[in-house]
């Protein structure tokens, strides 16, 4: 496995910051950054939950909508909860079960299809993608789940030492177990032998029917805590979450480091990638950028980004 170093990404996650520290006033301030703490849970832990598939040589598609979807299933059972019983403790808990359930279980679903079935993971999370989408607006009839605790408002956007919202703390606590997965683990180490090589994975002995749905499984389990995180900051379940966020965690993993053809990455270098992606969205609001700028700006990282992760490979551009 090639070595790659996470230095050039950090330097351009500060330029950055210096960037808009100068270029959008009131970025580098306790206003700013807490936006960009309180932004950044949801691309964090779908930039993990791609780095993750992109690594084993997959690719989800998916991770945007199965976040909407969550979100979306989680604030019903929620409303359902809160309404018979008013106990904020036990409504939190069983939207949080069952959000976090139906995540992994799609991702599974995802993982089963590409594994026992050989379809290709471009063609059934895309599929995934259209049938999450339908299913949240079918549920919501295209509007937002309101209804629920005034209190989980009040929670989502609380702020440890006045910068650190709990939902980004609670993003870091699972990307910090995810971390551990991914380099102390077999089902980590497996992860980089089926991205690098894996017929020579099938012919050492790695079950990598097993560990593909385990792989997607657990993207799916990372898209459904962030869609409690985007339940939790707003207090509602919008239809609309999580539209376009797969470009974004695409974007980041690459960014950060992980390579399209497998076998190479870190949680760390994704890590750094999202924050790139949120520090360059949130100041595009600070300056007043229109959003769909902010998406082609997105976009165009993205492809520069591939470009370099070609150069870096040794890979002839164009073929």
């Amino acid at each position: 496995m090639r070595k790659f170093s996470n230095t050039w990404i950090f330097a351009t996650l500060a330029v950055f910051v210096v960037f808009f520290s100068v270029a959008a006033p009131g970025f580098f301030s306790s206003i700013g950054l807490r936006s960009v703490a309180l932004f950044a849970s949801e691309p964090l832990l779908l930039a993990v939950a791609e780095t993750f598939v992109i690594i084993s040589g997959g690719i989800d598609l998916s991770v945007g909508a199965v976040l909407g979807f969550t979100g979306v299933v989680g604030a019903l059972v929620m409303r359902s909860v809160w309404t018979s019983s008013q106990s904020l403790g036990l409504s939190i808990a069983a939207a949080t079960l069952v959000a976090v359930g139906i995540g992994t279980a799609l991702g599974a679903v995802s993982g089963i299809i590409i594994a026992k079935l050989r379809v290709p993971p471009f063609v059934v999370t895309l599929g995934m993608l259209g049938i999450c989408r339908g299913m949240t607006f079918v549920l919501t009839s295209g509007q937002a789940i309101i209804g629920l605790p005034e209190t989980l408002g009040v929670i989502g956007n609380f702020t440890l030492l006045g910068f650190l919202p709990v939902t980004t703390l609670v993003a870091i606590l699972i990307i910090g177990a995810a971390s551990i997965c991914l380099s102390r683990t077999p089902m980590g180490r497996y992860v980089y032998a089926m991205g690098g090589n894996r017929q020579a994975a099938v012919r050492a002995g790695v079950p990598v029917a097993r560990y593909t749905i385990s792989i997607y499984a657990t993207s799916g389990f990372l898209a459904g805590w962030a869609g409690l995180m985007i339940l939790a900051r707003f207090a509602t379940g919008s239809p609309l979450s999580g539209q376009n966020s797969e470009l974004n965690a695409i974007a980041a993993a690459v960014i950060g480091g992980t390579s399209l053809s497998g076998g190479i990455g870190s949680i760390g270098g994704a890590i750094a990638g999202a924050l790139i992606i949120v520090v360059l969205l949130v100041g595009l609001v600070i300056m007043n950028v229109q959003p769909y700028w902010q998406m082609a700006a997105v976009g165009g990282i993205l492809i520069l980004a591939v470009f370099f992760d070609n150069l870096r490979f040794g890979r002839s551009l164009g073929e």
